[in-house]
């Protein structure tokens, strides 16, 4: 996220991205290879978001800032899944 981060601005991203998802989705049975890499981009994306909105708020929560919460890169945040 390049403008400053807010939970407002990652609850927004996270919207928009879920909106888009669910057009790829719409009135399609069979998906192109393209919109399948879309969607596991998107996907990858959100993980991200929701684990940037996480530490935000457990930072706040703890009373501490939450503009140092960091957007992970997608290969820790997905490798939380294998864990």
């Amino acid at each position: 996220m390049t403008e400053h981060t807010t939970d407002q601005n990652v609850l927004g991203h996270i919207e928009r991205l879920v909106a888009e998802e669910k057009k790829l989705h719409d009135g399609h049975d069979d998906l192109s290879a393209t919109d399948r890499n879309r969607l596991v981009q998107i996907n990858v994306e959100l993980d991200r978001c929701w684990d940037l909105l996480r530490q935000r708020r457990a930072l706040r929560e703890f009373g501490r800032d939450p503009d140092q919460a960091e957007t992970r890169l997608a290969s820790v945040v997905e490798n939380y899944k294998d864990s």
